[in-house]
């Protein structure tokens, strides 16, 4: 992927030098799906139990505000390089949607991203790197440990930097579905409805894979992309599929109990707003997934 440095770094809330609560909590809200995964590797190389991911009803937990300061000096940055490429996307990402809904005549809010390592707090509750990245619709923030994309690389088997983009685009994408109000129908049409709350949150989630190709069709447009991205964002949207995490942690996989979708739905449905370009072809709450 094409980028450079000095764009975005004022969306960036770097807490990475600061000391989080360090208590593993699943977060209710927006995450890759992995959280089940991060845990249960996490356990195996502690000799733990099975993993097993925690996810309280949103409304759990009390709005919290995070630890001020932390950042860490740029000569003192291992990750200073791939700091700047998430503050690149970040940027591009939103001035995407920013545009997209000035196309709508609506206003589309910015937010920021939160850099942490290992433990942090939210308006969601506690997190941990265990929990993988997340979007908590309380405070508004996308949450990331770069440590998510080592793991991504390496036990995943999903490398690239287009791959670390879907990514973060996803996250976002559960942001403008926030800014949308879809995010608090959806929870309001699971309350109502507990029969159907795993059909919609697999239709949320692919959504924002939807919603993730949309941006990365811009960047397609715009000459960002080079040989091979496209292949790396479809390699991890496969790789965080419901049925692979399933079938890693517990050896089966049981498509009653998915919450973010297949590795066939999730791959498939960033490729439609990928191709299309378009938001309105992310319309996943109608008819078959």
């Amino acid at each position: 992927m094409r980028w450079r440095p000095g764009r975005g770094s004022g969306q960036i809330e770097d807490r990475r030098g600061s000391r989080g609560l360090g208590v593993p909590v699943g977060i209710g809200g927006g995450g890759l799906g992995i959280a089940g995964l991060l845990v249960y590797l996490l356990l195996s190389a502690l000799g733990g139990g099975s993993g097993a991911a925690i996810n309280p009803p949103l409304d759990q937990f009390p709005a919290m505000p995070g630890p001020s300061g932390g950042e860490l000096a740029p000569e003192n940055d291992p990750d200073r390089r791939l700091k700047d490429f998430v503050a690149f996307v970040v940027d591009d990402v939103q001035d995407n949607w920013e545009r997209v809904f000035k196309q709508s005549e609506q206003p589309y809010r910015r937010t920021t991203l939160v850099l942490f390592r290992q433990a942090t707090t939210s308006g969601c509750g506690p997190a941990s790197a265990a929990t993988g990245p997340f979007y908590c619709p309380l405070d508004g923030k996308v949450y990331l440990d770069l440590e998510f994309f080592r793991e991504l690389s390496s036990r995943f088997g999903a490398p690239g930097d287009f791959a670390q983009a879907y990514v973060i685009a996803h996250e976002f994408g559960h942001h403008v579905q926030n800014v949308l109000g879809i995010d608090d129908q959806v929870r309001k049409a699971q309350r109502s409805d507990p029969d159907e709350a795993n059909d919609l949150s697999v239709r949320l989630e692919l959504q924002a894979d939807c919603f993730a190709g949309v941006w990365g069709h811009s960047a397609y447009q715009k000459r960002l992309l080079e040989s091979g991205d496209l292949e790396e964002g479809l390699a991890a949207a496969a790789a965080v599929g419901d049925d692979r995490i399933q079938r890693t942690t517990r050896g089966r996989v049981d498509p009653e109990a998915f919450t973010h979708g297949s590795s066939e739905q999730r791959s498939r449905w960033f490729r439609e707003g990928f191709d299309r370009g378009d938001p309105n072809a992310c319309d996943t709450f109608k008819g078959d997934i």
